[in-house]
């Protein structure tokens, strides 16, 4: 790895997420008939299409059809799961509701002599009940990219807080170039947790039995999100929406909330005029953060062969580290999900890259807690919405998500 990220660097960075000692298991299983069929989201880099279709070709025990899926691929999962043996394998955040309905099976046995070697926040992000649902991939983050040049110019410090974020999109916007890109939706939903984070607040409570935004402090900050969408500083209707650089790189904005995954692409695009920072906190009372998340690989209860299946997830996920470091480090920015391959991540070695890495360091939050229920989090959403977006009473919008909240998260012990 590069100066910046040696291994120890990594180790650190990953010492927020629970990395510890590593082992190996290299035991093959499954059966040599049938059919496999394996779904992904449509991943925006290049090459990683291809690349997935190439390990599914090289399995040696069945055959494997992908999917790549376009467009709300959540949504369709969610459908899936309800009425259908297909796919057999796909990638996903896992949900309670999914565990409690019998939809995806546990994977402990895969991981065997392995575990230690994953991330465990991101394995506890897959646990429901002290049982293993989904292998993770690789760990993903979102961060604030910027110019800057474009912030020298007008005067603009690299903001630490809320309220300085808002000031700078404001101070950012001339010409054709606006302040901030954060989503088509003015940042309601790629910023929801980032937001709570900011305010020392959560989706859910520590103790995951009641929600975590029951206090004045999440009206005051999605208070804010509504600020910012009528300040004028943000850009609406870009070409593509928040997780892909299309408007960063074309010099639309100034800043743009995205992904780590589109570092090479901004990179190659404004050479070292490239800053990035994590979600800034509210006040002294908040911290910032950056989201850390992975889709992890899933098991369909109702395949048709569940053991083939997880034969498969095992091959790809847990045995195949040179395609797990591939798909890590080959397509964009990731970390990898296993220790062992942490010296592979040599984008992230100098520079921004290891930049990121310490804001993983020292606030990564997991992003989509598997006792969050979907329902809650439309309501919040919606709630959040109307905020921002119609300038709607921040108190009176949260009261009502609370009672959704409240509701479904007590559904999940009934």
């Amino acid at each position: 790895m590069g100066a910046g990220l040696d291994r120890r660097r990594f180790l650190l960075a990953a010492g927020l997420l629970g990395l510890a000692a590593c082992g190996s298991n290299t035991g093959r299983e499954g059966s040599a008939e049938g059919t496999v069929e394996h779904w992904y989201h449509a991943y925006g880099e290049d090459g990683v299409q291809d690349a997935v279709r190439r390990y599914a070709a090289a399995y040696p025990n069945a055959r494997v059809e992908v999917q790549w899926n376009p467009g709300d691929y959540d949504s369709k999962i969610v459908t899936a799961l309800q009425n259908s043996a297909v796919p057999d394998v796909f990638e996903a955040q896992v949900k309670t509701d999914w565990v409690r309905q019998k939809q995806v099976v546990p994977l402990d046995d895969l991981v065997g002599d392995t575990r230690d070697d994953f991330v465990r926040a991101l394995l506890d992000s897959q646990t429901v009940d002290g049982r293993l649902y989904g292998i993770p991939q690789a760990i993903d983050t979102q961060v604030l990219f910027y110019r800057p040049s474009l912030l020298r110019q007008a005067g603009v410090t690299p903001p630490t807080t809320v309220d300085e974020l808002l000031d700078a999109a404001k101070r950012l916007t001339t010409g054709g170039v606006r302040g901030l890109f954060a989503g088509n939706d003015g940042g309601v939903a790629v910023l929801l947790g980032p937001l709570l984070w900011s305010a020392g607040l959560d989706f859910l409570a520590a103790d995951g039995k009641a929600p975590g935004f029951d206090d004045p402090r999440a009206a005051a900050v999605f208070g804010k999100l509504g600020e910012l969408n009528r300040g004028g500083g943000l850009l609406l209707g870009a070409p593509t929406d928040w997780a892909d650089p299309g408007a960063f790189v074309a010099g639309l904005v100034a800043m743009q909330w995205t992904g780590l995954w589109n570092l090479p692409k901004i990179t190659a695009a404004h050479g070292d005029d490239v800053g990035v920072l994590p979600f800034p906190r509210l006040d002294a009372s908040g911290a910032e953060s950056v989201p850390v998340g992975a889709y992890s690989a899933m098991v369909n209860a109702r395949s048709a062969d569940v053991e083939a299946a997880k034969a498969y997830v095992k091959w790809l996920w847990v045995e195949r580290t040179d395609y797990q470091t591939e798909f890590a480090t080959g397509f964009g920015a990731h970390l990898p999900a296993r220790r062992s391959l942490a010296e592979k991540a040599e984008r992230l070695g100098s520079g921004p890259g290891a930049e990121v890495v310490g804001f993983v360091t020292r606030g990564g939050r997991i992003a989509a807690p598997a006792r969050w229920p979907a329902r809650a989090n439309t309501a919040l959403s919606d709630a959040v919405s109307r905020i921002a977006r119609q300038g709607a009473d921040a108190t009176a919008e949260l009261r009502a998500a609370l009672d959704v909240a409240r509701t479904e998260i007590a559904r999940l012990d009934r």
